[in-house]
């Protein structure tokens, strides 16, 4: 079980499930990921989740964009910004992409967080997009 400190106080006494990705309005983040979570947003409320939020090495405004344009936010999905990428790195999921531009920002994971401490984690390898969408989540609850 590891804490999940920076957001800690969000998650005190809540079931929440946490999936973190590459980038506002990278590719598979938008494509593949957030529509994941929200296909399966109701199946985890029915599993008693009480939040779905998605971190991303972003400010809060592009978070803000993306979950608008995503559809996201109007499926109660909460955006949280790791603006400077001090949790990601705290957590040792930090990802570069020299590449595609993409410096410091997060691999892709999804936990299941209860009462701050994180009891499931699915992290993909590095280009991969299979354990950490909604519907690879949900099938371990």
């Amino acid at each position: 079980r590891l804490k999940l400190n920076p957001v800690e106080p969000v998650l005190r006494g809540k079931r929440v499930v946490v999936f973190a990705l590459r980038g506002a309005f990278t590719g598979p983040c938008s494509t593949a990921d957030v529509p994941s979570f929200i296909r399966t947003a109701d199946a985890f409320r029915a599993k008693g989740v009480d939040e779905i939020i998605c971190i991303s090495v972003n400010d809060p405004f592009a978070l803000k964009a993306w979950g608008e344009a995503t559809g996201a936010t109007a499926a109660g999905i909460s955006h949280l910004g790791d603006a400077d990428g001090s949790m990601t790195r705290g957590l040792k999921l930090d990802f570069n992409a020299p590449h595609l531009g993409l410096f410091g920002r997060s691999n892709r994971y999804a936990a299941l967080v209860e009462d701050g401490t994180i009891t499931r984690l699915n992290i993909d390898k590095p280009g991969e997009c299979n354990i950490s969408t909604g519907e690879a989540l949900l099938a371990t609850l």
